[in-house]
């Protein structure tokens, strides 16, 4: 693979099952996506977007291995899925970052800790080290000022960033998030999409999944439509005149 490129989708089909069932299992389970082509290089943001059940949720969680990949090429960060056994599955999401919708924080934690305990799980073990990483992504997300402050004392839209910084940590090379920006207020969502602009130009390849077209045509990129079982690029003009999604 280019050592640019961050995912290399060929010829993938991609089922909806849970990682640990058997790779021959593909008849008890439902076909989501098949002849998949989708290649990703480093600093690119691209949107994927499409009706609920498209496959959207689903692809994204075969590109961090909590869904099998069986059929098709596929390497990521590196990796490749067809091959990686389990035990290199942390190394995997130790290379890129992954934001979810519903933020899964540690609630019990201040935002300190939920990044320390991130750190000290993936492998660091330099105190000095770790508090400077933790200073850096929380500068980068603006919540230097929020270090003590509970999950719960802090709005949506800084538990979102608090996210993303988590995602940060490791310094990614592909950052993941699904439907970021669905629980939060159009101003606020502005503010995090201004970021994941300034990851991707800091070289981050960003690939996010979405309904909100508004976003989409305030900031305009890449846009990759998931449609009847296929994927395919699109012009967001076109796709809105033909009103798809």
């Amino acid at each position: 693979m280019d050592s640019t490129r961050v995912i290399d989708l060929r010829n993938v089909s991609i089922f909806h099952s849970d990682r640990g069932r058997s790779r021959h299992d593909d008849m008890r389970d439902e076909l989501v996506l098949s002849d998949v082509d989708l290649r990703v290089d480093a600093g690119e943001f691209v949107y994927l977007i499409g009706r609920v059940g498209s496959g959207k949720s689903t692809l994204l969680k075969t590109l961090y291995a909590e869904v099998d990949l069986r059929r098709g090429d596929a390497e990521v960060v590196g990796f490749d899925l067809r091959r990686i056994r389990r035990r290199e599955i942390p190394f995997l999401r130790r290379s890129m970052g992954i934001v979810f919708q519903d933020y899964q924080l540690l609630v019990d934690r201040n935002v300190f800790d939920n990044l320390y305990d991130v750190m000290r799980a993936t492998g660091w073990s330099d105190e000095s080290a770790i508090r400077s990483r933790i200073d850096e992504v929380l500068h980068l997300v603006n919540l230097e000022q929020k270090y003590y402050k509970m999950p719960f004392e802090l709005s949506g839209g800084e538990q979102q960033r608090l996210v993303i910084a988590r995602a940060l940590l490791n310094s990614p090379r592909l950052l993941l998030a699904d439907e970021p920006t669905g629980n939060l207020d159009p101003v606020t969502a502005d503010g995090i999409m201004e970021l994941f602009k300034r990851i991707a130009a800091d070289g981050c390849a960003v690939v996010m999944s979405t309904h909100n077209i508004s976003l989409i045509e305030q900031y305009p990129s890449r846009t990759i439509l998931f449609s009847q079982g296929r994927i395919r690029e699109v012009d967001m003009q076109t796709l809105l005149s033909q009103a798809e999604v």
